[in-house]
C-alpha cells in the first residue's frame, strides 16, 4: 500500500466517524453488530500471522537442531577429518 492509498483509507475512515456522529440511537444499535463482526476479522487476521511466525520459529530451531546434531554424530563416528 502505497502513501496515497493509505491517506485515501484515513480520509474514508474519519468520513465514517464523522457520519456515525450525525447518525440517530436506532441507526448506532444497528451498526454495532456490523463493527463487532469487522473487529472479529481483524483480531483473527492477528492471530493468525501470530500463529504462522511462531510456526516459522519453530522450523528454523528444528533445522538447526538438526544440522547441529549432525555434527555431533560426525564427530563422534569420526567422519570428518579436517
Amino acid at each position: 500500500m502505497n502513501a496515497k492509498e493509505k491517506h485515501i483509507r484515513e480520509n474514508e475512515s474519519l468520513a465514517q466517524r464523522e457520519a456515525h456522529n450525525h447518525l440517530e440511537p436506532d441507526q448506532i444499535a444497528e451498526s454495532l453488530p456490523a463493527n463487532g463482526r469487522r473487529r472479529h476479522r481483524e483480531n483473527t487476521r492477528k492471530t493468525n500471522r501470530l500463529w504462522l511466525w511462531l510456526g516459522v520459529l519453530v522450523l528454523i530451531f528444528i533445522l538447526f537442531y538438526w544440522l547441529f546434531s549432525i555434527g555431533i554424530f560426525e564427530d563422534l563416528v569420526g567422519y570428518f577429518n579436517g
